[in-house]
């Protein structure tokens, strides 16, 4: 399969791994328990480093809602940036409380 459509998945601020063992990709995402995702068969999945992910296939849909529904998972703050981002994506950061 020559994959055509890639997204890159990026953690940032916490403690992620993900392990794409076939049609399940196990994700810890900070949280008390493991995240599962069933993968669909025309994408596949890599993880290059501890906190980036690799989406790729034919079909730019199913690569693309895949890559959104592990995003969702963790989205990113709007204060710190923490979450899971696109790679090449720019979060708008809120300024926080000010001491007056």
């Amino acid at each position: 399969m020559e994959a055509r459509f890639v997204c890159f998945l990026q953690v940032i601020g916490y403690k992620a791994s993900t392990n794409p063992q076939g049609s399940v990709s196990d994700s810890r995402l900070g949280f008390s328990h493991e995240i599962r995702l069933f993968v669909t068969p025309s994408v596949r999945v890599y993880c290059l480093k501890h906190n980036i992910t690799r989406c790729m296939g034919m079909d730019l849909d199913k690569v693309t809602q895949f890559a959104a529904s592990v995003k969702s998972c963790k989205p990113p703050e709007v204060y710190k940036g923490r979450g899971i981002r696109y790679q090449n994506e720019v979060i708008q950061k809120k300024p926080g409380k000010k001491k007056q």
